[in-house]
């Protein structure tokens, strides 16, 4: 389901929610608005916008994200142990960025309580992984392929295409947007909400 309302929340806003074809009485109309989602970031907008300068991401892609994985709930804590606004693991995620930034080990649950400390580590890890999809040629593809990556893990997304880690981006590059959400609304059993 975050992937979904991740999706979602990046085509609202951006303003292309003419791709949406929400089904009537679904949850998601309740809550998802392009207001109502700037209304719950309000609070970090400032972290955000240092974070996406620093980073080069895309501040509305950041937004999503907190959106959908935390509702903007600092203390938002998953079963799977995903902290705060960006739900970061510590040992993955975390773990990634400090060892992008020379650093050993990772960063503490406290920390990552932390909104400012939490969005820098999430869009250090949101530019690392749209590195390693830089090669894709299609910049909605790259986005959405950013946006799995995040949710599911880049080695998650990239063996739906293929074990080949090359290969996988030279098909994913023969797609256009729509087949490649298709692919992995397919391959990616998380997104049951949205249909592009």
């Amino acid at each position: 389901m975050t992937l979904g309302i991740i999706i979602i929340t990046m085509l609202l806003l951006t303003g292309y929610n003419q791709f949406l074809n929400i089904k009537q009485n679904s949850k998601i109309n309740c809550f998802l608005n392009k207001n109502s989602i700037e209304n719950t970031l309000k609070n970090w907008n400032n972290i955000i916008q240092i974070a996406a300068h620093q980073y080069k991401v895309d501040e509305k892609l950041i937004k999503s994200i907190i959106y959908a994985e935390s509702s903007g709930n600092p203390y938002a804590k998953s079963k799977s142990n995903a902290i705060g606004l960006m739900q970061i693991k510590p040992s993955s995620a975390g773990a990634e960025v400090y060892r992008l930034n020379g650093k050993t080990g990772q960063p503490s649950i406290k920390a990552l309580y932390n909104p400012k400390i939490n969005i820098d580590i999430g869009t250090a890890y949101i530019s690392f992984l749209q590195k390693k999809l830089i090669s894709i040629k299609n910049k909605d593809v790259m986005r959405y392929a950013t946006i799995v990556s995040y949710v599911n893990g880049n080695s998650a997304l990239l063996k739906t295409f293929s074990k080949n880690r090359k290969e996988a981006i030279n098909i994913i590059n023969t797609m256009t947007t729509k087949s490649f959400c298709a692919h992995i609304k397919k391959n990616i059993q998380r997104c049951k909400l949205f249909v592009i």
